[in-house]
């Protein structure tokens, strides 16, 4: 009950917000490309420096963290590739397809974490994404460069180079090297990180339900069920699976499961814009498991809890 009123029902109500305000009032799409470049180079990167910096990094540990979430990750990726010919898709909608199985929505799974361990959560749910974003940005970048229809069939910059620029694996860096090197931030550094964190989660999701989006065809309901069955059920299963045995607890575990578990993140739409995916289907995977997601982060969390609990 406490995950439903301090997680989901906050979650559920900012998305309908966001929807609300998207189609009825705020119809300006550079608002809200504005409002989603905010978020992702100022909110949440403020966000992950200020958790990470202040955590106590020997409690992470970090082997069963990078191993638990590279593993899975990489297994679902290959899995969704040999399926190409049973599925009978093209490159773009394979595209979307790795996508929606691997990508993950940071606000969604932030406010899980926060509202299941606080301000450990948060931190542990950053080191987590510093796993996370580059592996299946890496892995995103190269299937849409291979599959996707576009003139210049690939990004215009090589990967490792796009992934340095990635903003929030620039601040898990920064919150590394603050938190490593042992030294105190500057008052009013500390006290405007802290300013620019307070929106990340909000604002966040905001951007997230005005991306809502739901329009099928009739072929859209397998693609679509098989990159929600991998990315909502099969992705956290393996990685508990890998955890659990190898010692992950407490928020640590939390934090491997729920990142796996979240949906798929509307930045994918974006990145299949640039690089010839299938963007209506991306779109519509990424409102499909948004929505699920609300039904099915709290029950894997639930059974999580209960086999940990009987372990």
């Amino acid at each position: 009950m406490n995950l439903v009123t301090t997680a989901i029902v906050p979650i559920v109500l900012i998305l309908g917000l966001g929807t609300l305000l998207r189609r009825r009032y705020l119809k300006e799409p550079g608002f809200w490309r504005g409002l989603e470049w905010m978020c992702y180079r100022i909110f949440t990167p403020a966000l992950f420096i200020t958790s990470i910096a202040g955590t106590d990094l020997a409690a992470v540990p970090i082997g069963p963290l990078l191993l638990s979430l590279a593993a899975p990750i990489l297994l679902v990726s290959g899995l969704v590739l040999s399926l190409r010919r049973p599925l009978r898709v093209n490159g773009p909608q394979l595209t979307s397809l790795v996508q929606g199985a691997v990508r993950i929505n940071t606000y969604i799974g932030l406010i899980f974490a926060h509202a299941l361990h606080g301000s450990e959560g948060v931190a542990t749910f950053a080191l987590a994404s510093a796993v996370v974003v580059p592996l299946v940005n890496i892995i995103c970048v190269s299937v849409l460069a291979a599959y996707g229809e576009n003139e210049t069939k690939g990004p215009k910059d090589p990967i490792w180079r796009e992934l340095m620029k990635n903003p929030l694996i620039q601040a898990c860096a920064l919150g590394l090297i603050v938190n490593l090197l042992a030294v105190p931030l500057p008052a009013f550094v500390a006290s405007t990180l802290t300013m620019f964190a307070g929106p990340a989660l909000a604002c966040g999701t905001l951007t997230a339900g005005a991306a809502l989006h739901l329009r099928f065809h009739k072929r859209d309901i397998l693609d679509i069920g098989v990159a929600t069955t991998l990315k909502l059920i099969i992705l956290p299963v393996a990685a508990a699976s890998l955890a659990i045995p190898l010692g992950a607890t407490g928020a640590t575990l939390t934090s491997i499961v729920l990142i796996c578990a979240v949906p798929t993140a509307p930045s994918a739409y974006v990145l299949a814009s640039k690089m010839g995916g299938d963007t209506r289907l991306m779109a519509s995977i990424t409102g499909t498991q948004t929505i699920l997601a609300m039904a099915t982060l709290p029950l894997t969390l639930k059974i999580l809890d209960v086999f940990v609990g009987n372990a």
